[in-house]
Parts: structure tokens; sequence; C-alpha cells
């Protein structure tokens, strides 16, 4: 008997249940991923994220080659590709891992029918998220959760199922063409690419979860708010494409208040996936039908300001300048930029949105959406405005006080002391010229005044 295994936000090879289910239940596998152009060049593309997914694929290729196996690339509409393969393999199934977003529900479905029209089944396993079903938590009434809190502690509660071990031998078909993976640069472009971004893959994520667990983990709950630190675990472009499992990750956080602090982040993806499941409209409208109406700002230059990390308030151009770099921001640098462009700029956080996905390694359409209407407090788990309405040079104070992450990302105030680091423009004359930084000439004066645009931001959200 021949199956197809079908490789997509899950590329690894340790924990993975399609796989491990695919070796047992079958002679040979077909391990296939199939590059889709409109993976690759939609709209919602990413240079960072398509150079991460042909390195996770280069990894993954060697891991199965390594077991006996093949990674099988083909080019094309998934539901084509995987009948021309199933007719060329005689494999009368396709097993793969379960996805939760809109596009992924509606990729699958169309899928399943064409499949099953050529007497193949679509067989789909856990393996993306912590939970089998996260989408079965339900209220006692019967409705999902809309605040994560209640969420996380049914979710705490819930089974899991025991962690798979990587298979110690793949037997594929030789008969048929491997299939060629694009070059890198024919899929993205240059300006587009993060210098320091991390290198994709499971061996990386498994090397980078295993720093993490000896250098991080234990402290994380004191540490992964300070910005200079950069305390957090680096762990969530290989969650996104499934190069590690969170399963996997359970399984060894010790007990601990740090431990613990981590967990509750992983809780955050699952909730995020689980609300997108039962609210696909939030991809494209405030969770919150009362602020549906909610007037923004049309202000293209202090977008553009906003993107280029050229806002005057350090703390938001250091993250935002990082995000250039890395393909990567720091979580709590991603609320300080979201509440910024939603609050302080009056801007739609669909810009933000689709800006971190222009840039993000892990630009995760659940993750990435519930945290932007979050922010700007229009999506789930709802607060009053002003406790997610952010004063950037109290951030900068709080979560970098020795400046470390500001002199980092902007070094044009490197000589800038402390006092004056988080609010430049207050130095006097003399000051700009001893620490080599002149408001308006080497750093912008800020874009708008905050005191202002809070008052502004209460009123616009009092309104709707």
């Amino acid at each position: 008997m021949t199956l197809i295994v079908w490789f997509r936000n899950d590329l690894r090879v340790h924990d993975l249940p399609m796989l491990a289910a695919g070796v047992a239940d079958a002679d040979q596998i077909v391990p296939v991923f199939i590059l889709d152009n409109e993976l690759l060049k939609g709209e919602r593309s990413s240079s960072n994220r398509n150079r991460f997914l042909i390195e996770s694929l280069e990894d993954l290729r060697l891991s199965l080659q390594r077991r006996g196996g093949e990674l099988f690339i083909r080019h094309g509409k998934p539901a084509e590709e995987l009948i021309k393969l199933a007719k060329e393999t005689g494999a009368t199934k396709v097993y793969c891992s379960a996805d939760y977003t809109p596009f992924a529900r509606e990729r699958d479905k169309k899928v399943s029918m064409e499949l099953v029209k050529n007497g193949i089944d679509l067989v789909a396993f856990p393996g993306r998220l912590a939970l089998d079903h996260p989408e079965k938590v339900m209220t006692s009434n019967g409705q999902p959760w809309k605040v994560f809190t209640p969420f996380w502690k049914r979710w705490l509660l819930t089974d899991r199922r025991p962690a798979v071990k990587a298979p110690r031998h793949i037997a594929v078909p030789k008969n048929i063409s491997t299939g060629d993976l694009p070059k890198i640069e024919t899929i993205t472009n240059k300006k587009q690419l993060s210098v320091y971004a991390a290198k994709g893959g499971e061996r990386a994520g498994r090397q980078r979860l295993q720093y993490f667990l000896q250098h991080g983990l234990l402290d994380y709950h004191k540490d992964h708010n300070d910005l200079g630190a950069d305390a957090t675990s680096r762990l969530s472009p290989y969650l996104h494409f499934g190069c590690i499992s969170v399963r996997e990750i359970e399984a060894v956080l010790p007990p601990g208040d740090g431990p613990d602090a981590f967990h509750r982040q992983l809780a955050w993806r699952d909730f995020y996936h689980y609300i997108l499941w039962h609210f696909p409209h939030n991809l494209k409208h405030e969770f919150q039908e009362r602020f549906r109406d909610l007037s923004w700002n049309d202000d293209q230059e202090l977008l553009n300001a906003w993107k280029e990390g050229r806002t005057g308030y350090p703390i938001v151009d250091a993250a935002m300048r990082q995000l250039r770099l890395e393909g990567w921001m720091h979580n709590r640098a991603r609320l300080i930029v979201g509440s910024f462009l939603t609050k302080d700029l009056g801007l739609d956080w669909r810009h933000g949105e689709a800006h971190f996905l222009q840039w993000l390694c892990d630009g995760d359409t659940a993750n990435n959406n519930g945290n932007w209407q979050w922010i700007a407090s229009v999506g789930v788990d709802p607060a009053p405005v002003f406790r997610r309405l952010y004063n950037p040079s109290s951030q900068a104070k709080t979560y970098d006080p020795d400046g470390v992450y500001i002199r980092r990302y902007v070094p044009e105030l490197a000589e800038v002391s402390d006092k004056y680091l988080a609010e430049p423009w207050r130095m006097s004359d003399c000051d700009q010229v001893k620490s080599g930084c002149v408001i308006g000439r080497h750093y912008p004066r800020p874009i708008v005044d905050h005191a202002v645009a809070r008052k502004a931001a209460l009123e616009r959200y009092a309104m709707n």
C-alpha cells in the first residue's frame, strides 16, 4: 500500500502524527510539498517567509533522506498535483495535518472534493496546535470563548495526545521524479529580505529550543518584557512553519513560574487560531461590531514614517528597524508600535497587520490578526481603550531603562544620555551638540504629540 503525506505548515519529522501514521499504515509513503504561486507570490506573501520556507524544506528533505526517504517537490495547484501523484504511485489516501485559517479550510475543502472524485481520501491529523481539536473547547452554554483567561483555564485541563517519535526508516517510491526547490532569489525581493533573519529548518528550531530551555526559560516570567535583554524564546518562526512541535515543547517544560508564563504564551497561539476558526470574518472586519465604523486617519506620510522607523519616538523607531533588520520583533515592542499606530497616529490596524505580514518570518495569519485587533482595542478579550493606549516614552523607560534596545537599533542616539534617551527632543541645544544628535537633523522630531493624540484617540473611540 502507498499513501501520500502532504506537508504544509508542519516541516519536521519529530512529533508529526501524520508522518508517523503514514509510515505505520503503508508499505511506502510519498512525502510531498506543493509550491503554489498563491503561496509564494500572493498578496499575503513575504520574501522573508519564502526564504525561511525554502531553508526549512531543504532541511526537511535532508532529514527524510537520512531515514531512507525523500521530499518530493511539485509546483502548481494542490488538488491537481496530488491527483497526478496519486495516479503515478497508486496511492488512494492523502495524509495531512489539520489547519485552521479560513484560507486553509477553504483550500482543504476544495482539495478534498476533487480527491474524492478520483477515489482518493484526504485524512487530517493533529499536530499544528497544542490541542488536537481546540475548536471544540466551549463554554457551558456551548458557545466559543471570546475572552482569553477562561479559555486558557479550560485549555490547561484539556487532555493532550502523547508526542510521537520520528520514524527511523521511511520507504518511498524510487521511480518518480523528486522535483526541484526554487532558487531563493527567484521567489524573493532582495530589498525585502532582512539581513539578520533567523535561519529556517527543524534543526535550527530544535537548537533554538534547547538554548531557550537552558538559558531563558526559568526566568522567563521576570525577563520576557525586558527589551534590552532579548530574553524571549524567538521560537515563533519555527512554530509558524511547524519546524518544532508545540506538544514536544509542552512535554519538556518543567514546573516553575518561568515555564508557566511561557506555557501561557503557547495558549495564546491556540486561542487566536480558535478565534479565527469560529469567527473567520475577523480577517477583514473588527470583531467588535461597534468599532466597524471607527474613523481612521489616512495620512500616508505618517504611515511611511512609522514603517521606516522615523517617528521621533526612539522605542517605536527601534522596534520598526528591528523588524526590517531581523524579520522579527520583540513581543513587547509589537504592542508598543501597535498602540502607537492605531492610537497615536489614528491609522487603521489593517495597515499594521499587512506591514507585519510583509516582513515577519513568523507572520502567522491567526496570531497577527488577533494581536493587531487586540492592541487596537477592536478584537476579542476587550478592555477599556485607555488600558491599551501606551505612552511610548513611559514604555521605553519601563522596558528599556538602560537604553540597550534603543541604542542597538537607533545608532544615531548612541551618545544620548539615559536621562534623555526616551525623549531626546527634551535635550537642550548644548546637550544635542554634545551627544552628536541634533534633533531635526540627525534624528527626527516627534511626528505627533502623545498627550494630544491620546486625548483624540479616547474621544474617537468613545464616539462608537
